[in-house]
């Protein structure tokens, strides 16, 4: 069985994170500065955009692939987590607060005694 691997290769990753850099604050600014001007939804849909060539230029690196390459398979294992019904997610959560109710009894129990045999000793 042949498995073919492509390699991707990186370029200019550095100068690509600069770019990245610069629209995001650029659009801050622009932001800012049109406030003014610009309607709200024209600057939320700018700044969308500005997002998008980002995120696009991001991805294009070699951190920023692993990064979606690890998104890609983090949905992949979402897709294969068997997720309780609403009766057992209710068992659980009866069973919580049973325990955390009797666990707070206990400890309850210790400070109150502790404390009666301290005053004790004190006097």
């Amino acid at each position: 069985m042949s498995t073919k691997t492509e390699e991707i290769e990186f370029r200019l990753d550095g100068l690509k994170w600069l770019v990245v850099a610069a629209l995001v604050l650029g659009g801050a600014v622009a932001n800012s500065y049109y406030a003014d001007q610009f309607e709200l939804i024209i600057r939320v849909l700018v700044m969308v955009v500005i997002g998008v060539a980002a995120v696009f230029v991001a991805v294009n690196t070699e951190k920023g692939h692993s990064f979606w390459e690890l998104m890609k398979a983090a949905q992949v294992e979402v897709r294969k987590v068997v997720w309780p019904n609403r009766q057992e997610t209710t068992q659980t959560t009866l069973i919580v607060v049973a325990v955390v109710i009797v666990t707070g009894a206990v400890l309850w129990g210790l400070d109150t005694g502790l404390g009666y045999l301290a005053s004790l000793i004190i006097g």
